[in-house]
């Protein structure tokens, strides 16, 4: 590191807090402090100063969003006085809320392609504003760090923990966020300082923290209030923030959390804190409880044990009196693929399979899942907290590398419309990643089929119609006899069978991954089996509401005795 640094920040709790934090870590004597804009005079190339930090100043009148055009006059300057090394300490709200936000994203991920929040677009004009102005001249580290609420901080999310303070919230919308701590924040930056050659990173705390749990550690009060009469309310307010004021709220409606793996394996930082911790901090910090850290992705153990004991097992035991056989295929340690059949367009067969699966092994299946299903609240936090997850490679390898079992609908939601006459005929697998994933991480592909939840939303004809698909992301408006009138499933009885697991480990090498036929071999092998099973089952069945298809064998997941004498 340079003998000395220059910090070139706004004034405020931030870039007060951020001066001493890193005083305390360079020495008085390495870092001299530049309050908005580079001092006069500094333009002596001789003064020994090689590096500068540049935390964004907000542009006024919009709190939370930099000024482009300071960056690149205070960056200029700083060239201009010999700098060699540029950090520019940018924010993770790069990216952009969106339900198509794969979550944890990392540096070379690509942005949604959808509508680009107004925050979000002023903190990438930053960044093309400083590459801009370092191009060719200095090497230029791109710090995103999460946000780092602090007591009498004026950004969104110092005012959202304000202890004491009532905080609006979406209904039905429980995100996980990140909060850096001030003093990681710190060790970020100087880690950027010692080793970094150029590039960009995420700088993100140790852990997530849903937002209603952030609220409660500070002692801040959820105030939930609809989009919609948010909407309404801002037509009749004054000033600038009538524009902007909403995009804020896009935040605390999806996923936008990043990765810091890249600054761990080349920055070697590693935060101390976790976001859990730094929002008991804004309180009085008893609040805190004690345990591990949150799923990066949201999934509550606790949601999901109250919904078992009470809907789940209604839908299994007495509405839709599923009888499984095969569940000792899964299994008890350990990552796998589990690949099935989606029909009905709802949720339902994945949330019975991970019913099932709960009840045999006590393990949860976290099912990779379309970016509809998080688009509206409530569905959001039933699929989120039941252990969904966005489908994407990065995170099927990810939840498989921790050892999990994750589920995928390979039709995707081609298959999930398909109309009744034609839903029980699989179609080709879209796409065959989920092959891959289970290769490269040498981990058993167990399919597994469902006859009877085609016909709980039985699919009639289907409406083509545009502000349809793109309100719900939906391929189509399906007609069933109950929807689009009532989201009313019919009761019809289900029979699923988990089929024989085709192992990976010691048959298939990791490198076969990368092979196209044995990838394609594989993938049909499985869509034939599922099919050969699926056409079994319907050949057994004799009734679409009632009777079993399964002799009766020792430890196979049925229906309650209450709901077999029902059925009798």
């Amino acid at each position: 590191m340079s003998p000395g640094t220059w910090l070139i920040a706004g004034a405020g709790p931030l870039g007060n807090g951020l001066s001493s934090a890193l005083e305390s870590k360079l020495g008085d004597s390495a870092l001299r402090r530049v309050a908005d804009t580079v001092a006069a005079g500094a333009g002596d190339a001789d003064n020994g100063i090689e590096e500068v930090i540049y935390l964004a100043a907000s542009r006024s009148p919009f709190p939370g969003r930099p000024d482009p055009a300071d960056a690149g006059a205070s960056i200029g300057e700083a060239l201009a006085a010999g700098v060699k090394h540029v950090v520019l300490v940018s924010s993770s709200r790069v990216v952009s809320p969106d339900n198509h936000h794969s979550g944890m994203v990392e540096e070379n991920a690509a942005q949604p392609g959808h509508r680009i929040n107004s925050i979000s677009a002023s903190w990438r004009e930053l960044e093309e504003r400083a590459a801009e102005v370092v191009r060719g001249r200095a090497r230029l580290t791109v710090l995103r760090p999460t946000p780092t609420p602090l007591g009498g901080g004026e950004d969104q999310f110092s005012r959202l923990l304000r202890r004491g303070h009532w905080a609006l919230t979406l209904p039905g919308h429980d995100p996980s966020l990140q909060f850096l701590a001030l003093n990681d924040l710190a060790d970020g930056i100087v880690s950027a300082l010692e080793r970094s050659s150029g590039g960009t990173y995420y700088l993100a705390p140790r852990s997530v923290v849903p937002l209603r749990r952030a609220l409660r550690l500070a002692g801040a009060r959820r105030v939930p209030f609809p989009r919609l009469a948010r909407k309404v309310l801002r037509r009749f307010r004054r000033g600038p923030d009538r524009r902007f004021g909403g995009e804020e709220l896009e935040f605390l409606r999806y996923f936008w959390t990043v990765s810091g793996a890249r600054a761990e394996r080349e920055l070697g930082f590693r935060p101390r804190h976790s976001s859990a911790e730094v929002a008991a901090s804004l309180g009085d910090g008893s609040a805190l409880e004690d345990g591990a850290d949150c799923d990066d992705f949201g999934m509550d153990p606790g949601y999901i044990e109250f919904y078992r004991r009470t809907l789940l097992r209604f839908l299994h035991d007495r509405y839709w009196r599923i009888e499984a056989r095969g569940l000792e295929h899964i299994p008890a340690l350990g990552g796998a693929v589990l690949v099935g059949v989606h029909r009905g367009f709802m949720p339902w067969d994945g949330v019975m399979a991970l019913e099932e699966v709960a009840r045999a092994s006590g393990r949860y299946v976290r099912f990779l899942i379309h970016p509809g299903l998080v688009k509206f609240p409530f569905l959001f936090n039933f699929m989120t907290k039941l252990g969904g997850v966005p489908a994407n490679r990065v995170n099927g390898e990810r939840l498989l590398a921790r050892g999990e079992v994750v589920g995928i609908f390979p039709e995707g939601i081609r298959g999930a419309f398909s109309l009744y006459r034609n839903a029980y005929r699989l179609k080709r697998f879209g796409r065959d990643e989920f092959v891959r994933m289970a290769i490269r991480r040498q981990v058993p592909l167990i399919p597994f089929a469902t006859v009877g939840s085609a016909e709980i939303f039985p699919i009639l004809a289907r409406v083509d119609w545009l502000w349809w698909r793109r309100w719900t992301e939906w391929p189509c408006l399906p007609i069933t006899p109950t929807f689009p009138i009532a989201p009313v499933p019919l009761p019809a009885k289900w029979h699923t069978r988990f089929l024989d697991p085709i192992p990976t480990a010691g048959r298939i090498p990791p490198e076969a991954a990368e092979d196209p036929e044995v990838v394609r071999r594989l993938s049909d092998e499985i869509r034939s089996r599922l099919q050969v099973a699926i056409d079994e089952m319907r050949g057994r069945r004799r009734h679409i509401f009632f009777g079993s298809i399964f002799p009766p064998a020792e430890g196979a997941s049925s229906p309650s005795r209450g709901a077999r004498k029902a059925e009798s």
